[in-house]
């Protein structure tokens, strides 16, 4: 494998999944993720049980426990900062990427920073999540 020195941050093909992936969030319409994981095994670390997604099994249980979670939430909107750790070998690229959702949940408003990793693998023609992993760094509720 051979690493591309040159690259200094995910391209618009490589953003495509994660962008599919949060307005999914944002929306719960699963349409969104057509295409977005690989066909193959997924590895999915979230902060809810059972917290370890594992495969194309793992991901079906994923999706619908993920729809419940967001669905619970009113006014979800993601924000990306300038990905960080990029390495982009052969067909496969990792970069983390900083985000930060807002939303309205129990009534009351919140804030949550985070980090979201991404492993990604060319397939069938573009990028695909091939695992992902979901870490909190700060959360605080609003008025």
């Amino acid at each position: 494998m051979s690493e591309h020195p040159k690259a200094e941050g995910p391209d618009a093909a490589m953003m495509a999944a994660p962008q599919a992936l949060a307005r999914f969030l944002e929306t719960v319409d699963q349409r969104l993720l057509d295409g977005v994981f690989c066909a193959g095994e997924v590895t999915i670390l979230e902060n809810f049980p059972p917290h370890v997604f594992l495969g194309q099994t793992g991901l079906a249980q994923w999706r619908g426990v993920m729809t419940g979670h967001a669905g619970g939430i009113g006014d979800l909107k993601h924000g990306f900062g300038p990905a960080q750790d990029f390495v982009l070998t052969d067909e496969t690229v990792h970069f983390t990427l900083p985000t930060q959702w807002t939303g309205v949940r129990d009534g009351r408003r919140f804030v949550e920073h985070g980090g979201w990793t991404f492993v990604q693998a060319r397939e069938a023609g573009g990028w695909r999540i091939r695992s992902y992993g979901w870490a909190v760094t700060s959360f605080e509720w609003g008025d």
